[in-house]
């Protein structure tokens, strides 16, 4: 792994944890599914624009367009949507927290569904997730955390595990700006039509929401969408997936410092274990077979 590579993952860990306190903002002031969808629908203009002045084109692979309607399904419309519905509710870092846990679903649906072959490591990483999810979870159901919520932060977290099985036929192949762009539309039209048919549209206009919804839809929408494809086409999308074991560190800091949320011990002390059991996990996985 080379220093470009070690720079992107560190770019995409911090602009992926920071979504989730920008969308707690939004989600104060705006109903999420409609933002949200408008804020897909800027980002895939602006992908698709730059993607066709960097010579790219509409004529993926058959297995890129399955791929792209999967990831803009599954991680846009469903992940995501999930999210800012739940942190109406729900605390941006515990939801950062849920969704961190993404790279131990993946690992346990190999090992269990398809069968994958798990070194020690990895058990010993699923161990430490499950019990770091265990001690914050417990501790947070006991504070009055709203079930429902939580409920649709691991519902997104496992919709997103889906996401990123399908990430390598999409990445592969060339145009990713294109893919990146195309995937964005697909999580705003599907978010379009579940905001008509669910919700009314109501909007508090500060300069919060503002400044909140063109931080989302740029940087955590945009930038790391596509550094996130780009990296895993550098080095591949189990390396890539190390980087995950920082998202914990990430979510949760930038919201207590812009948002003010209050840390528990025991949330301290389940995010180092979850870190460690995702970072145990992603180098299990690494390890050459001989």
């Amino acid at each position: 792994m080379d220093i470009r590579a070690i720079g992107m993952g560190l770019a995409f860990a911090l602009m992926w944890s920071s979504a989730f306190t920008s969308a707690r903002v939004i989600v104060a002031y705006a109903p999420p599914m409609a933002s949200l969808s408008l804020r897909f629908l800027v980002s895939g203009i602006l992908g698709v624009a730059i993607a066709l002045a960097l010579g790219q084109t509409f004529r993926l692979t058959r297995a890129q367009w399955r791929a792209t309607i999967i990831f803009g399904v599954c991680q846009n419309a469903l992940y995501l949507g999930l999210n800012f519905i739940a942190m109406q509710t729900v605390e941006a870092g515990l939801a950062s927290i849920v969704a961190s846990t993404m790279p131990l679903m993946v690992a346990l649906a190999g090992w269990v569904v398809f069968r994958d072959k798990l070194p020690l490591m990895g058990v010993i990483g699923l161990g430490l997730g499950i019990i770091g999810v265990v001690l914050i979870m417990g501790a947070r159901l006991e504070g009055g955390v709203d079930r429902t919520g939580l409920a649709l932060c691991f519902m997104g977290a496992a919709a997103l595990t889906v996401a990123t099985l399908s990430v390598r036929g999409a990445s592969s192949g060339g145009n990713v700006m294109m893919i990146v762009g195309l995937q964005m539309m697909v999580g705003a039209v599907c978010l379009a039509l579940a905001s008509a048919v669910f919700e009314t549209i109501h909007v508090t206009w500060n300069w919060q929401l503002v400044v909140a919804f063109l931080y989302t839809t740029l940087v955590p929408g945009l930038a790391a969408t596509w550094v996130w494809f780009t990296l895993v086409n550098h080095i591949g999308a189990i390396k890539a997936a190390t980087f995950h074991f920082l998202n914990p560190f990430f979510g949760v800091a930038i919201a207590a410092v812009l948002l003010g949320e209050t840390l528990g011990v025991l949330d301290v002390v389940g995010v180092v274990i979850i870190a460690a059991g995702i970072l145990a996990v992603q180098l299990s996985r690494q390890t050459p077979k001989g």
